[in-house]
């Protein structure tokens, strides 16, 4: 037996595809969830972004700023070895006019002249920051003093600069050239040089 409806039955088809499936209601969900997640995604997505590119900056910023500062410091660095060597020139001729003034000589006008130049020279170089280094009595310091031999020397302490051969120099706390000096050592005067 065969039922058939009032006739409507050919119409369910057409009234079934036109109702959303299972599948369509979580598409159209999705849809609507994402509309309403995206500009919330959206949103943090761009402060990540922005938060990146703060920091990108501020290490770019800092990066720079250590370029800039090791730049001027290796500047400063060059300028006040080109000065040292300049100076370390002037250093013999200095060294030359203090040997003449202690050579002497009968011509006093001579004399009178080089003395001027030598004290002028020395002016120009206090004037810059050039300091001379004379231990004679002080304990030897391998930093600033250079010893050309160690010998047992009457009146000074093991270890003390007895003798002065070529002043030494400082510049701005540089040292421009060491003092040639000869250092006391322990034991009685004429035992024997001890040379290092």
């Amino acid at each position: 037996m065969s039922t058939k409806g009032n006739g409507n039955d050919e119409d369910l088809p057409a009234v079934a595809a036109s109702l959303p499936g299972p599948k369509e209601e979580t598409t159209a969900a999705a849809e609507t969830g994402l509309a309403e997640s995206a500009p919330a995604d959206s949103l943090e997505a761009l402060r990540q972004e922005r938060d990146d590119l703060k920091d990108a900056l501020l290490r770019r910023r800092a990066e720079f700023d250590n370029y800039r500062r090791r730049v001027e410091r290796d500047r400063g660095s060059a300028a006040a070895e080109a000065e040292a060597g300049i100076l370390r020139q002037l250093l013999s001729t200095v060294d030359n006019l203090e040997r003449a003034l202690a050579a002497g000589g009968a011509d006093s006008g001579l004399r009178e002249g080089v003395l001027l130049t030598l004290r002028e020279l020395q002016g120009l170089l206090d004037s810059l920051g050039v300091t001379a280094l004379v231990p004679l009595g002080e304990r030897f310091d391998p930093a600033f003093h250079q010893a050309m031999l160690h010998e047992p020397v009457a009146g000074f302490e093991a270890g003390t600069v007895a003798e002065v051969y070529r002043k030494g120099y400082t510049y701005k706390d540089r040292l421009l050239r060491p003092a040639l000096v000869k250092v006391a050592s322990a034991g009685s005067p004429g035992a024997g040089a001890d040379v290092p």
